[in-house]
């Protein structure tokens, strides 16, 4: 009696979640004016190019380094930065971020913030008093979303201003220098 019970209410769960929709399947990406099979991949063209918004030549000049080999490509993208200084390089572009999303989250996370113009744009740093010598800075980018540029130099000895790199190279991001 109780696996009758059981059956039941399997049963009566299935076909209680069960619907109908009007319609044709389409598979994901494919347009109504499109030939069957083809898919669109002009979408993907421009993907992960962001990370090539500066050449690793100058990353690597701003920085104070002779070589900047990228490590990383998704997301964000990374370079670790050679020569007379080691450090490590981040860029992350938040196509849907805010900029006072971004400034709030990083005084939640305890970083201390200052409001800079950069190219006559507004533009924020921000610094994590337990690591002096790291320096991010965030801008809204021109098309839309934020652009954020962070440096950490490694080994103990903290730039005399942490910020200038990563500042410099939103500069020539924002204006266009190569």
């Amino acid at each position: 009696m109780l696996a009758v019970a059981a059956l039941l209410l399997v049963v009566g769960l299935g076909t209680a979640c069960a619907r109908t929709v009007d319609g044709t399947a389409v598979a994901v990406g494919a347009a109504d004016n499109q030939q069957e099979g083809h898919v669109d991949t002009d979408q993907f063209d421009n993907l992960l190019l962001e990370c090539q918004v500066l050449a690793a030549p100058k990353i690597a000049e701003v920085v104070g380094g002779t070589t900047a080999r990228g490590t990383f490509n998704g997301a964000i993208c990374r370079w670790i930065v050679e020569g007379a200084v080691l450090a490590n390089v981040t860029f992350n572009w938040f196509e849907w971020g805010n900029p006072t999303v971004e400034k709030d989250t990083a005084k939640k996370l305890g970083y201390e913030t200052e409001n800079i113009k950069i190219a006559s744009q507004a533009a924020f740093t921000q610094r994590d008093p337990n690591r002096p010598a790291v320096c991010g800075v965030t801008a809204r980018a021109p098309s839309r979303g934020v652009y954020t540029w962070w440096v950490e130099p490694s080994g103990t000895a903290a730039p005399a201003d942490p910020c200038a790199a990563p500042t410099k190279l939103m500069e020539l991001l924002l204006t266009g220098g190569q």
